[in-house]
């Protein structure tokens, strides 16, 4: 009896146990449409209003204001004839915006990467909305169009732009958060964590790490806020215990490459139990993004993509620089010349300081910057680096000894680097591109890291706007083939636009 009674316990409390895990998904699907799709819903809801009101507000400034001229009472036309576009432009345009993954990209996306989506999904939708309306005759005032062109791009802009700063200060008073679990206590994993504690105003708050074996010591990261320790939640084997028992919105894997089966068991955990998850790949794992796939004859051939720059793009590219650097030195020599004032009263030595640096394919070049060390600070290097236990790799001290008054203000404010202008013109530099190396630093390059020589250095770069001095050399590697492979105009563009504030806030500087 008392084995009977056993049985049937064990029974009810594995159908209890089958239940609560049912219910668990349940709960965890319904707060992921809640949290995904829900928003994406309502955000394209949005849109299609904003996008309709720009056709409105079009008609409006045309008819009823006569802004572009005074419209006789016999050609002005009631709106309802502009319905069938409105609805037509709104429809096109949402369709348009959806493929091209507007309502898909992830909370880290830049605000310009979001409007360039924007700007060029509305363009493209009114333009087949004027085609058609050409094809079929109709012929009001062209200024609507022009005006609501105009009026959607900046409604759906501007839109994006107010939600993303109630977005911020949401997050950043950890409301609506994502609640993330890492998995790992590598330098991959250290660095994820690290980021989002910085970055509060992401959304996301770290809830601990899970890793293979327990820490022999606390983890502890080195953040904005001082030293915080974040909560070590168990082994990979309790994983599946310890995200049915927390609220976990996202997993973030960064597991060694050595242990890739562990990775796939909690891809697959995450997937039976419908957890979001992120995987970050090792850095040998990063050159899959430099691999291009063909297909000859049914088989698969894997080469190595090349530059962009070459031929036509080099000659746009060289066109842009000096057409940038001619407009900032005609309008930065006064700037310039109470800078060199400032550095004669401050410090004896030269006004300028004269480097020899790597430039494309391999050839040196005398790089120019005011000074803002101690004259023959260069001379000091070497001792300083033994005592740091620095690599000659990015060598860089936070609080150099070395910097004068004068100096840290330029540094901090890259005021320093405005005589490089004058490598721009000479066509020894680029306005964006790799960072110039010394030739001490090449001489302890890995063959890999050759690579960002084939291409003409830069004053700024996505290794600036991306951490600036905060990034490992790797790190700045792997920004500088990827510009390097992925090289346009608007990539140039947006790197100089993303430059200015890293620039203001002397983020990384020093």
């Amino acid at each position: 009896m008392d084995n009977d009674a056993a049985a049937a316990h064990g029974e009810r409390e594995a159908g209890l146990g089958v239940q609560t895990s049912e219910d668990t998904r349940t709960t965890r699907r319904r707060r992921s449409w809640q949290r995904t799709w829900l928003p994406r819903l309502v955000q394209a809801a949005l849109d299609g209003t904003l996008l309709a009101l720009a056709f409105w507000f079009a008609y409006e400034i045309r008819y009823t204001w006569e802004l572009g001229g005074d419209v006789p009472s016999g050609f002005i036309q009631p709106f309802s004839a502009f319905v069938g576009r409105t609805a037509l432009f709104v429809v096109l345009a949402l369709l348009i915006l959806t493929v091209r993954g507007l309502y898909r990209l992830p909370r880290w996306t830049s605000f310009l990467d979001e409007a360039s989506i924007i700007a060029s999904g509305v363009t493209t939708a009114m333009a087949l909305v004027i085609l058609y309306s050409f094809l079929s005759r109709f012929s009001p005032s062209r200024l609507i169009f022009i005006y609501a062109w105009i009026l959607a791009i900046g409604l759906l802009v501007t839109q994006r732009l107010v939600g993303r700063w109630i977005r911020a200060w949401l997050w950043a008073h950890e409301r609506g958060v994502d609640r993330v679990v890492v998995i790992g206590s590598g330098p991959a994993a250290r660095r994820i964590m690290q980021y989002l504690y910085n970055h509060p105003r992401l959304g996301y708050r770290v809830l601990g790490y899970i890793d293979l074996e327990p820490p022999l010591e606390p983890l502890a990261l080195g953040t904005e806020r001082g030293v915080i320790q974040p909560p070590y939640l168990g082994t990979l084997d309790e994983a599946v215990d310890r995200f049915r028992s927390t609220q976990v919105d996202e997993v973030i894997v960064a597991l060694p490459p050595a242990h890739h089966d562990r990775v796939l068991e909690v891809v697959e955990q995450c997937r039976e139990l419908d957890i979001a998850f992120s995987l970050v790949p090792d850095l040998f794992e990063l050159a899959l993004d430099r691999v291009q796939i063909s297909e000859v004859a049914g088989l698969p051939l894997i080469g190595i993509k090349e530059s962009r720059l070459r031929g036509w793009n080099w000659w746009i590219k060289r066109s842009m620089d000096l057409a940038i650097a001619t407009i900032v030195l005609v309008l930065a020599a006064p700037l310039m010349l109470l800078i060199a004032l400032a550095i004669k009263l401050d410090s004896p030595g030269p006004v300028l300081f004269r480097q020899t640096r790597i430039g494309k394919g391999g050839k040196p070049f005398t790089l120019y910057k005011f000074r803002s060390m101690v004259d023959g600070a260069d001379r000091q290097q070497e001792a300083l680096r033994r005592a740091t236990g620095r690599s000659a790799l990015l060598f860089k001290l936070r609080d150099d000894p070395r910097v004068t008054r004068v100096g840290r203000f330029l540094r901090r404010t890259s005021l320093d680097e405005l005589p490089q202008f004058f490598n721009v013109l000479k066509g020894e530099m680029s306005v964006v591109g790799p960072r110039p190396p010394v030739p001490e630093e090449v001489a302890e390059y890995q063959d890999w890291h050759l690579q960002r020589l084939l291409v003409t250095p830069g004053l700024t770069g996505l290794w600036q706007v991306n951490g600036r001095s905060d990034l490992t050399f790797d790190e700045m590697v792997r920004l500088d083939l990827y510009y390097v492979e992925n090289w346009s105009p608007w990539l140039d563009l947006k790197v100089i636009l993303r430059t200015v504030p890293v620039v203001l806030t002397g983020r990384g500087a020093y």
